[in-house]
């Protein structure tokens, strides 16, 4: 018998005592809910290596790719983690997993994956806490004052918040945003279709008073204001939308550089665009975008945005003013130094109008759009087209209509910021000659909207840089007298065209296809 078989035997270890199964921490045998383990793993403890702390590049890839929650951190070599980075540790499904993963994986949800995880339990709470207080940009749909009141005390860091209210804009949810978030730069509102925003002049001086660090600012369904009394150093863009008879427009911002203000199209307003142009070149003389929307546009109020002396400005957008002239192009010439976009879509402006534009602004103007307005020829397009080098964008919808009648009206791309626009009232038109010809050339030219120019019947288009290309209901563009050469095109529109010019289109698009390839 070997000397190993004569020791005695080892004594089996002594049984675990009963734990109830998985509830209780591997650990330290605590209860698991609400449970934050702080006692090191049993690999670290024999020796080995702990299981690292995720890193942001290491644990999900690009931060950047978020649907709602933005926690963009500066792209420093130096760049130090987050002071609440412990290393602590949580159970998930009976096994330790690093809080820091744990925030991580709830930095890529939306706001309301991040709620709902905090209702699970303590450590799922303090961990949204933590995602809740580095969130720089958040976007919400609130259905009601009391989500923002309870969520945006936690944001301290926040600095863009975007809200499309399903409930109505009240003081409650003003009080909410003037006491939270100190250092708010960018603050959107929307509203849906069923809400209200109850807003007065009042509460959106207040709230413009008391954010000192605000610049961005873009309020839908402002109808409830009465007045505009705004004064601050640091907003820099001002978007207010579905404004109506405003008794006082005082804007008292040095350092804007971009007012949007588009008024309803009700017959009942009656704001005095006078007094607000007179006054911006006084309260904002570094401006240099503006676009207002309002029927009630004159000459007048461009006569006084001229005395304004805003020689600053690069894009100007005025439109639906159907008592806008050749008055009115005169005076922008002469206050306006280097227009980039200019904007006058439903106005009465004439070919003597465009040839004041294209004689004042050959070096500079590369956006055009002079949409609904019925004075314009064919002779004006193509001087605009030959006169204007650095032309990108040109827009001409409705502009050259045969039949007045049973015209539908349609979406229309401009605007300085570039989205779709849509307007449902005309201004006086005149009937349009039938049988036009319309003849494009020009070099750096890459879109062109001819919507509803059911006067053209003839269409020769030579312009190697364009790509979009829009002849909705162009109802008398003829196939055979249709010509494109554009090598680059790549979107056509022809809703509501015949269909006979629809496979014309095609052909021809079949043909550039082809000879590029």
């Amino acid at each position: 018998m070997s000397s190993s078989s004569s020791l005695p035997a080892k004594p089996p270890p002594p049984p675990r005592p009963k734990t109830r199964g998985s509830y209780n921490c591997g650990r330290c045998g605590q209860p698991k809910k609400g449970h934050v383990c702080n006692l090191p793993s049993p690999a670290a403890a024999d020796g080995g290596a702990a299981p690292p702390s995720p890193s942001p590049s290491s644990s999900g890839g690009d931060t950047r790719l978020r649907r709602a929650l933005s926690f963009d951190e500066p792209s420093s070599p130096e760049k130090k983690p987050r002071p609440d980075h412990d290393g602590r540790t949580m159970e998930l499904g009976g096994r330790a997993v690093p809080v820091d993963l744990v925030v991580e994986v709830l930095r890529r949800l939306g706001p309301r994956g991040v709620l709902d995880a905090a209702a699970v339990s303590r450590a799922w709470r303090d961990c949204a806490d933590r995602v809740w207080r580095v969130a720089e940009e958040l976007r919400l749909r609130p259905a009601a004052a009391g989500l923002l009141g309870a969520l945006l005390p936690r944001c301290a860091a926040l600095s863009r918040l975007v809200l499309h209210m399903e409930s109505a804009v009240d003081a409650t949810m003003l009080s909410c945003l003037a006491f939270s978030c100190s250092s708010l730069e960018t603050l959107e509102i929307t509203m849906a279709d069923k809400a209200i925003n109850n807003m007065t002049g009042e509460e959106l001086s207040r709230l413009v008073s008391e954010k000192h660090s605000l610049s961005i600012l873009k309020i839908g369904g402002c109808s409830n204001l009465g007045f505009l009394n705004l004064s601050s150093s640091s907003l820099n863009v001002l978007w207010l939308s579905d404004l109506c008879s405003l008794s006082e427009s005082v804007i008292s911002c040095p350092n804007m550089s971009e007012l949007s203000l588009c008024f309803t199209q009700q017959s009942s307003e009656c704001t005095d665009l006078v007094s607000l142009m007179d006054g911006l070149g006084r309260s904002c003389p570094n401006l240099r975008n503006l676009h207002i929307s309002s029927i009630q546009l004159s000459n007048e109020a461009v006569s006084a945005l001229e005395a304004a002396n805003l020689r600053g400005l690069c894009m100007l957008s005025l439109i639906l003013g159907s008592k806008m002239t050749d008055a009115a192009v005169a005076s922008i010439v002469r206050s306006c130094a280097s227009l980039e976009l200019l904007d006058l879509s439903g106005s009465s402006i004439s070919d003597s109008g465009v040839g004041m534009i294209c004689k004042a602004f050959p070096h500079t103007l590369s956006r055009l759009l002079l949409a609904l307005c019925p004075n314009i020829t064919t002779c004006g397009i193509q001087a605009a087209t030959a006169q204007l080098p650095l032309l990108q964008l040109m827009d001409c919808g409705m502009s050259l209509r045969s039949n007045l009648q049973n015209e539908k009206q349609g979406a229309y791309f401009g605007e300085i910021n570039g989205r779709i626009r849509l307007c449902p009232k005309l201004p006086t038109l005149k009937k349009q000659p039938m049988r036009q010809k319309l003849i494009i050339k020009h070099d750096n030219l890459k879109k062109l909207s001819l919507w509803g120019c059911s006067a053209i019947d003839a269409l020769y288009v030579k312009c190697p840089e364009l790509i979009d290309l829009n002849l909705n209901t162009c109802t008398n563009l003829h196939p055979e007298r249709l010509l494109l050469q554009c090598p680059n095109l790549k979107n056509v529109h022809a809703f509501g065209c015949q269909d006979m010019l629809i496979g014309a289109i095609k052909n021809q698009l079949n043909h550039i296809f082809h000879a590029s390839g």
